[in-house]
C-alpha cells in the first residue's frame, strides 16, 4: 500500500510520544552532550585502519591492495603504496600503505570499503565527534590517524571482532599446516639420496 511505511513510523512516533508521560523507555531524547546515549553496535559513522599487537605502524593489516579506493563511491580514500615489503599477520611478505588519507568532509559512511576488503584491515567507528575549525586539513586523516589497535575493535564491535579473529585464525592454522606439510615433502625427497648405499666392491675369484 502507498504510503504504508510513512504511517508506521508516524504510529511508532505516536506511541512514544503519548508512552513518554507514563514510561522512562518511551523517552528516546536526551539532553546532549550532557547525555549521551551508548552507540548500538552496528553503528557505523567512519572507517578506520585495524592493526596488530603495539606497534600500529608494523601491524597494520593494510597490504595497499587499493581495492577500497577503487570501490569507494565518493572517491575519499587516497592510498600510495610502498615499494617494499613487511611480513603480515601470517608472516608472508606483503606490501603495505605508504600513504593512507579518508577525507570525512567526503566520506558517507557506506561501509563499502570493509565489504570489499579482504585481509579485514579496515573497519567502521563508532566515533562521531569529529568537527574542526579546520575545514580542509582538519577533515583528511592519515594512516596514523585512522589507525586503532584490534583491541580497541573488540570494544566496539564484539561480536563480529570475534568472528573475524576467529577466521584470521583459522586462515593462519591452515596456512601453518600447508607450510608444514610442503617441509615434511621437501625433507623427503632430500632423505634418500642422503641414504643412498655404497656400490658393492668387487673381488677377483680364486
Amino acid at each position: 500500500m502507498l504510503g504504508e511505511g510513512i504511517i508506521k513510523g508516524l504510529a511508532e512516533t505516536a506511541r512514544n510520544f503519548a508512552g513518554s508521560f507514563v514510561s522512562a523507555e518511551r523517552l528516546t531524547t536526551v539532553q546532549y552532550p550532557e547525555q549521551r546515549i551508548a552507540p548500538f553496535e552496528a553503528t557505523r559513522d567512519f572507517p578506520f585502519l585495524v592493526y596488530d599487537g603495539q606497534d600500529w605502524e608494523a601491524g597494520l593489516r593494510c597490504v595497499a591492495c587499493q581495492i577500497c579506493e577503487k570501490e569507494c563511491p565518493p572517491k575519499c580514500i587516497y592510498i600510495d603504496k610502498s615499494t617494499d615489503k613487511k611480513p603480515d599477520a601470517l608472516g608472508k611478505p606483503q606490501f603495505y600503505p605508504a600513504r593512507f588519507d579518508i577525507d570525512i568532509s567526503v566520506c558517507m559512511s557506506c561501509q563499502i570499503c570493509v565489504e570489499v576488503c579482504p585481509f579485514e584491515a579496515i573497519k567502521m567507528d563508532t566515533e562521531f565527534e569529529l568537527s574542526t575549525t579546520d575545514r580542509f586539513g582538519g577533515l583528511l586523516q592519515d594512516r596514523k590517524q585512522l589507525a586503532k589497535s584490534n583491541e580497541y575493535y573488540h570494544e566496539i564491535h564484539p561480536t563480529e571482532a570475534a568472528e573475524v579473529d576467529a577466521r584470521l585464525a583459522e586462515e593462519k592454522a591452515k596456512a601453518d599446516a600447508k607450510a608444514k606439510a610442503a617441509a615434511t615433502a621437501a625433507a623427503g625427497k632430500v632423505a634418500p639420496a642422503a641414504a643412498k648405499p655404497a656400490a658393492p666392491s668387487v673381488t677377483g675369484g680364486a
